[in-house]
């Protein structure tokens, strides 16, 4: 058994239209092998089979892995707010990965190393998660707040919360430089 096996290179017909500063770190076909298409993990996100986008790794609510399957939850923008963003799940993707090698491991470590701050917090009829998120390419942090379903997202009590909310964590978040 070689313990330094390397992975063969991703073959050319499976690379996605990457940016030219975007770099592979892990792939694997997804399915049964048999065209379902490959899962690639770079350094600025996630492509997944059937998109012609990546999906940022700051754009990734959950990511799961089975020991078989990579269940990946993308989130979506659904309003603009006055220093953030709120955001909604999208329909889990679920791929199965036969020879899975690190990109379990490599997706793990990018949606966690984005996220700075999270916390949740009960609100009037409600919750909801505050998360403060690293973009590649970008200064300082990305603040999106995830409403738990059923929560009345622009009644005036929730908005005034939760822009109290928001600002108090990037208060607490921001250290000063070199002081």
């Amino acid at each position: 058994m070689n313990l330094f096996r390397r992975r063969p290179k991703l073959p050319p017909a499976d690379r996605p239209p990457m940016a030219p500063d975007e770099r592979v770190l892990a792939w694997a076909a997804a399915g049964n092998g048999e065209g379902d298409g490959v899962v690639v993990a770079t350094s600025l996100g996630l492509w997944l089979p059937g998109r012609g986008h990546r999906i940022g790794w700051h754009d990734i609510v959950k990511a799961v892995w089975s020991g078989r399957e990579l269940t990946v939850t993308p989130g979506e923008q659904v309003a603009e707010r006055d220093g953030y963003l709120v955001v909604a799940d999208l329909p889990a993707e679920r791929y199965l990965l036969l020879d899975p090698a690190d990109l379990p491991h490599q997706v793990r470590t990018r949606v966690t190393r984005s996220v700075a701050y999270t916390q949740h917090h009960a609100l009037p009829g409600g919750s909801g998660r505050i998360v403060g998120r690293r973009v590649p390419g970008r200064d300082g942090l990305t603040w999106t707040v995830h409403y738990t379903p059923g929560t009345p997202t622009d009644t005036p009590d929730v908005l005034t919360e939760t822009n109290r909310l928001v600002a108090t964590a990037r208060t607490t978040t921001t250290t000063p430089q070199n002081l």
